[in-house]
């Protein structure tokens, strides 16, 4: 039991990173219905800002928490501006490319940035483990999923209780008649980006005190997220926490009764899995389709 215990500590902790992330995926596609394969990319950008703003420029913790997110709001911003705005005909295809082309580009400009060499902070707060049933639990696991639950029910009350929100929703589910009742489609879709380039960075903040923060770092953290987001339904918030958190747990299990050497092939496993059983995510809704 005690070992169990240990393993769903761990599994909770790395399953609200991976949740984050998806947010990220499906907040961006609910908006927009566009897949971003560079957001693990945003998850390396905060983590490394953060990095520096920390421990580089000694700056206090929620100032330098702020300023990393804000950076990486700013590529979201370019990112949307440069690459994808002016695509003339967006095809689904032509925009996965560019969102791949996206990632390599800025791997690049995270190794030029900070180099090859892995970095290190400290966590949040004291760092003395919690003996819970004999199981040890890390204060900065309670920080990841603290954080993770507030921007859950901010991001519902986003959604459901603003114009904005009700907007962005608008704009998925039919760009074009949103765009004549008013709602500036362009807008809503800016500011998509820019908020899953904020779950990104705060991924990636809150992921540092606990791994190696390198410019490869973001490539397999965002191929976890993307699984999370399809295993819970992509577009769907509660989906995306669902499966990060299912994905998370089963991983940490895999790895302690299994081998470690598969750690890696479980998020695809799982991800093959839901494809075949079902396609829209746990919580995903099916496809209507009018004739």
């Amino acid at each position: 039991m005690q070992e169990l215990l240990q393993y769903l500590f761990s599994g909770i902790a790395n399953g609200a990173i991976y949740a984050v992330i998806a947010l990220g995926f499906s907040m961006l596609y609910l908006a927009t219905e566009l897949i971003n394969f560079a957001q693990g990319e945003f998850v390396m950008l905060g983590a490394l800002s953060f990095v520096t703003f920390w421990t580089g420029f000694q700056l206090p913790l929620g100032l330098a928490f702020f300023l990393a997110v804000l950076v990486v709001a700013a590529f979201g911003v370019l990112f949307e501006r440069l690459a994808i705005r002016p695509v003339r005909k967006p095809q689904p295809i032509t925009l996965i490319i560019i969102t791949v082309g996206a990632s390599i580009l800025l791997r690049g400009i995270g190794m030029l940035t900070w180099g090859k060499d892995s970095y290190s902070v400290p966590p949040f707060s004291h760092n003395e483990p919690l003996v819970i049933g004999g199981a040890a639990l890390l204060p900065q696991s309670l920080w990841i999923v603290g954080i993770v639950l507030v921007l859950m029910v901010a991001l519902q009350l986003f959604h459901k209780r603003t114009l904005t929100g009700k907007a962005m929703q608008a704009c998925a589910i039919h760009r074009q008649a949103a765009w004549l009742l008013g709602i500036p489609s362009d807008l809503m879709a800016l500011l998509a980006f820019v908020l899953s380039a904020v779950l990104g960075a705060v991924a990636g903040v809150i992921i540092a005190p606990i791994t190696m923060c390198g410019y490869d770092m973001g490539t397999m953290l965002g191929l976890r997220g993307f699984c999370a987001a399809m295993l819970g339904g992509l577009g769907s918030t509660w989906g995306a926490v669902v499966g990060g958190f299912l994905l998370g747990i089963l991983e940490a299990l895999g790895v302690g009764y299994i081998s470690s050497g598969i750690k890696d092939a479980i998020a695809f496993l799982l991800l093959l899995l839901i494809l075949y059983a079902r396609p829209s995510g746990i919580l995903g809704t099916q496809a209507v389709h009018r004739f």
